[in-house]
């Protein structure tokens, strides 16, 4: 059995940055910085090292992505390695390795609510219409590429009854992982 499969968490480095390729298709790359912390065991000392993934994204996770994740932003992702190769104009050939997402689950929101990047400037002053919208809305807990954007919503923006007794009766059981 082979398996390929990336978990992380981590802040953004910078903001996503989104474009469209001549077939149409929606593509963000995203600079994920991770850090790794250890005790030094011959001195004791607290150590750190940040490492920054590369992470591709395609489709509604690419607009989902551009729309709500910012330089610093906590997220994380599950998707799996890739290596790429092309030849430089020098003819050199260059190889990458990046992280193509197959999910996404966003982080916290920040502090005063819901802000995208379209509402950023609407979000320092909001009407008072906007403040209640603002309010209303709820975070997206896990967003997966090949599933509809509103599968698991009722017609409200609220998780359906029938949804929340799926989810409590697909939960998985200790004693019941193989490992």
């Amino acid at each position: 059995m082979n398996l390929n499969k990336v978990y992380l968490i981590g802040r953004l480095a910078s903001d996503p940055e989104f474009r469209t390729t001549p077939s149409g298709q929606e593509v963000a790359t995203l600079r994920i910085a991770t850090n790794r912390v250890w005790n030094d065991r011959a001195s004791g000392q607290r150590n750190e090292a940040t490492e920054f993934h590369s992470v591709v994204v395609w489709g509604r996770l690419a607009q989902i992505a551009n729309q709500y994740l910012n330089k610093g932003s906590l997220t994380m992702i599950e998707g799996r390695l890739q290596t790429r190769s092309w030849q430089g104009q020098d003819g050199v050939k260059r190889y990458r390795t990046e992280i193509v997402a197959e999910n996404l689950q966003l982080g916290p929101k920040p502090k005063g609510g819901d802000i995208t990047k379209e509402n950023k400037s609407e979000a320092a002053n909001p009407p008072a219409s906007r403040a209640g919208a603002l309010a209303s809305k709820e975070e997206i807990p896990v967003i997966n590429e090949d599933e509809p954007p509103h599968s698991s919503m009722s017609g409200g923006g609220e998780p359906s009854a029938a949804s929340e007794s799926e989810i409590e009766e697909e939960e998985v059981q200790l004693k019941d992982v193989p490992f």
